[in-house]
C-alpha cells in the first residue's frame, strides 16, 4: 500500500513512516500543505493520513481539495484536535476515519488496513479473479490453488493490477506506486517490464491465463476480457 503521510512535526513523520516502511508501507511524507498538493496533483496514493494543523493552511481545506478533484484515496485523519465538531466536520468532508494523537502505531496499522479493505477491497482481505487468488493479510497469492514464490513488490504489483483491472497504467505509474515518487525522474523504466515479466512466467507456470496485456507505448493492462 502507498501512503502519503501529511504531518509538519517532522520527529512524529519519521517515526511513523519507518513504522509504516518496516511494516511493508511505501510511505511519502509531506511536511507542509503546499507540498501535499504538489504530490496530490502529480502522484497517486492508496491512502493520505492527513493532520489537520499545518504550518501553511488547515488539512480540511486539503480534504476538499481532494474530494472536488474526485480523487479516490483513502484518508485518514490523524489529529491532536479532539473536538466533535472537527471529527464531524472531517467526517463529512470525505475522510474515512479521524484517529487523535497521541496514538499506538499499531493502532494506527490496524485502522489503515480497515479503511484500505473496506474501500478498496469490498471489506475483505481476500482478493480474488478467476483462478488468481491474493491474501493481504498473510501477503500470500496463489492461481488454481497452487501458491506462488512472489516477492513483495511482484505480490503489491499483482494487487495493483487486480485493484485496477482494465485499466492501462503506465510503467511510470507502476514504478512510483510500487517504488516511490522518485522514481518520477528516472530516464526508463526497464526494472518494471523485469517485474512483469517475472510475475506473468509465475502465473503462467501454475497454468494461470495471462491477464496482463502489454499496451504498447503506454504500459500495461489487466484484461478481464483474456478470461
Amino acid at each position: 500500500m502507498k501512503v502519503l503521510l501529511v504531518e509538519d512535526n517532522m520527529e512524529l513523520a519519521g517515526s511513523i513512516s519507518s513504522f509504516l516502511e518496516k511494516e511493508g508501507y511505501l510511505c511519502e511524507v509531506s511536511h507542509t500543505s503546499k507540498e501535499a498538493y504538489d504530490k496530490l496533483t502529480t502522484f497517486q496514493y492508496d491512502c493520505v493520513l492527513l493532520d489537520i494543523t499545518l504550518p501553511d493552511g488547515n488539512g480540511l481545506e486539503l480534504l476538499q481539495f481532494m474530494h472536488q478533484e474526485k480523487m479516490d484515496s483513502c484518508v485518514l485523519i490523524i489529529s491532536a484536535k479532539n473536538s466533535l465538531d472537527d471529527k464531524i466536520t472531517g467526517l463529512e468532508e470525505g475522510a474515512d476515519d479521524y484517529l487523535t494523537k497521541p496514538f499506538h502505531l499499531s493502532e494506527l496499522h490496524a485502522r489503515l488496513r480497515a479503511i484500505f479493505r473496506r474501500k478498496k477491497l469490498q471489506g475483505s482481505n481476500i482478493v480474488t479473479f478467476n483462478e488468481i487468488m491474493l491474501n493481504t493479510d498473510t501477503l500470500e497469492a496463489s492461481v488454481n490453488e497452487i501458491m506462488l514464490d512472489v516477492t513483495p513488490k511482484e505480490f503489491d504489483l499483482l494487487l495493483y493490477f487486480l485493484v485496477n483491472k482494465n485499466r492501462v497504467l503506465s510503467r511510470q505509474s507502476i514504478a512510483a506506486h510500487l517504488w516511490g515518487d522518485y522514481t518520477d525522474n528516472l530516464a526508463n523504466f526497464d526494472f518494471v517490464y523485469q517485474h512483469v515479466k517475472n510475475l506473468r512466467k509465475k502465473i503462467h507456470a501454475a497454468a494461470g491465463t495471462d491477464y496482463i496485456n502489454t499496451v504498447y507505448g503506454l504500459g500495461y493492462k489487466f484484461n478481464t476480457a483474456a478470461s
